[in-house]
Formats: structure tokens, sequence, C-alpha cells
């Protein structure tokens, strides 16, 4: 039997990647979110607990452009800053 047989009659299935993992952001849609938390991690000694709100703006500009799987950002730890944004609405009006 040939080798060659094998590898023809196989056909390949794309999946997503693994939760974590995600496309580069080639064109450079998301970069200046990146390059904020990147300079907010920066300026803060590499405390990411600082610099939450840079972090999420990152994740949704990736979601909204479709380079991530779309996740309710209450999931991925961001309530409280959710929770902080509707409460100022609020209070405005």
């Amino acid at each position: 039997m040939s080798t060659a047989m094998t590898f023809g009659s196989k056909s390949f299935t794309p999946r997503p990647p693994d939760k974590g993992a995600f496309p580069l952001d080639h064109f450079g849609e998301c970069k200046g979110f990146k390059e904020a938390f990147m300079k907010c991690l920066r300026e803060n000694s590499f405390e990411n607990a600082l610099c939450r709100q840079e972090s999420k703006e990152y994740l949704e500009c990736r979601m909204e452009r479709q380079l991530m799987a779309k996740e309710p950002l209450e999931k991925l730890g961001f309530k409280d800053l959710i929770d902080e944004k509707s409460e100022a609405k609020h209070k405005q009006l």
C-alpha cells in the first residue's frame, strides 16, 4: 500500500482555536488599544490589576472585529467595570 493514497483520502476540517488563543491582528485594527494597555502596564510596573479598563477596551475591540469569539464581559471578569459605567450614566441623567 502506498502512503500517498492515505494522505489523499483524509480531509482537513478546520476548528476554532482553543480559548485563550486567537488570531493575530494583522491589519492593526486594535493596535491603539493594545498600545494603551502596554503603556499602562509599563507605567504601573506590570501590575495588570491597575490596567483593567485598558484591558477591557482592548478585548472589546478584538471581539467587535471578530479577532476573538464574543464573550460577555462579565464572564471575562469585567462585571465591576460595567456596573460602574452604567451607574455613572444613570447619575448623569
